[in-house]
């Protein structure tokens, strides 16, 4: 007789599970609270679907115990699901940093051909399906997955109800936390500054101390900041904010150039064109909303004439441009999120089978887990490693 699964949820790892479960000859039910599947993969990598990673290990994952995803990359790493995508007729676009898309670069070709391949395979799906409890479940399948992800993009279908789940069977939660996502600065300057963009670099500080850096865009928004290298310093500045730590970022506008470099060019061309305003000099460095406040921020007026500038000036301006500080008041939310950390704590999970270590033939995967990764496929990475060890040991029974 064939293995009845239900399968809550119907996002990366919960599809992919429902594939991988109903090829191994079981019968499948799918329920998922949205009226349609995958919408979370449809928006991913701005529509694109950066579905996996190249260089994948535990360091670059977070959470309580961030070594409980190395089983799982080991035993269905990057080429393993890269020979199984090519036998749905799925290839890859790797980039040189490791990167990987659909050939297609559309996130409908992942969306399509996953819903295709499970409704193939006899798949039964209940969509608008909102689950309560699944403490029945367990009485009516011979296995329960729970896909549910995390809060992150509630407007997606983002919630808690994987949580409320695991807490049905005793398990401890770790607090969530927005990740992968904008920051929000309470200040004027860079409101006035919404819209403009650099190529830039970030350094996050933590109660004053630097934790890390990232280099890469950094938009400037109506509530703070966003950008690749936002969001590549906002696990822990999320982390940090929970914690009620003080944050705080410090912005490189010019990463190309030192301090020196800069104010001795700011000096130069103060000396050739003395006709220039200091604002003049600086929208050859600078796109012009962000030249004017800086100038504001560091009390020069724009029409300081280049013979005013001395190196005291030219080097205050240089300092502010390598090292702006700004205080961060608040993450931009769960809604506006990529994904979140923290989740079902991992101790009380199986990392070789991913069944619940309280609650036989119950299972976690993906995001609902405390285990979250960088920006760049590492979470879709984990999504379709966790899926496939679930599938093996519910197969296997």
């Amino acid at each position: 007789m064939a293995k009845k699964v239900a399968i809550i949820g119907g996002g990366a790892s919960g599809l992919f599970s429902a594939i991988l479960c109903a090829e191994r000859g079981c019968e499948v039910t799918l329920f998922e609270q949205n009226n349609k599947l995958a919408k979370k993969i449809l928006v991913s990598g701005n529509g694109r679907c950066n579905i996996t990673n190249k260089n994948l290990s535990k360091d670059d994952y977070f959470g309580q115990n961030p070594s409980f995803v190395s089983y799982a990359l080991e035993q269905f790493g990057f080429k393993k699901f890269q020979n199984y995508m090519e036998s749905m007729g799925l290839l890859l676009d790797v980039k040189e940093d490791g990167r990987a898309y659909p050939l297609s670069n559309e996130a409908k070709s992942v969306a399509r051909l996953f819903e295709e391949r499970a409704r193939e395979l006899g798949v039964i799906f209940h969509l608008n399906a909102k689950i309560n409890s699944i403490k029945e479940f367990l009485n009516t399948y011979n296995a329960v997955i729970v896909a549910t992800g995390s809060r992150a993009a509630s407007h997606l279908g983002g919630c808690s109800d994987g949580e409320a789940f695991a807490q049905q069977f005793g398990h401890n939660i770790i607090p969530a936390y927005p990740s992968l996502v904008q920051l929000e600065i309470d200040s004027k300057t860079v409101h006035k500054m919404a819209g403009a963009k650099v190529d830039g670099e970030v350094t996050l500080l933590v109660n004053h101390q630097k934790e890390l850096s990232a280099s890469g865009d950094i938009l400037f928004t109506n509530y703070g900041v966003s950008g690749f290298a936002i969001l590549d310093i906002s696990q822990r500045a999320s982390q940090a904010l929970l914690e009620f730590a003080h944050v705080s970022i410090a912005l490189n506008l010019l990463p190309r150039f030192s301090m020196q470099q800069l104010a001795t060019h700011i000096s130069n061309v103060a000396k050739k064109r003395p006709e220039y305003s200091i604002l003049d000099i600086l929208v050859g460095l600078l796109p012009i909303k962000i030249a004017t406040n800086l100038l504001d921020a560091v009390g020069i007026a724009h029409d300081t004439k280049a013979g005013a500038i001395n190196p005291k000036i030219a080097k205050k301006i240089a300092n502010t441009i390598t090292n702006w500080r700004f205080e961060v008041e608040d993450t931009h939310g769960f809604r506006h999120a990529e994904v979140s950390g923290g989740g079902v704590d991992v101790s009380e999970i199986n990392p070789k089978t991913f069944e619940s270590l309280k609650q036989k033939d119950l299972y976690f995967t993906g995001e609902v887990l405390d285990i979250v990764g960088r920006r760049g496929g590492y979470n879709f990475a984990f999504a379709w490693a966790s899926a496939y060890l679930a599938v093996q040991n519910i197969t296997k029974k």
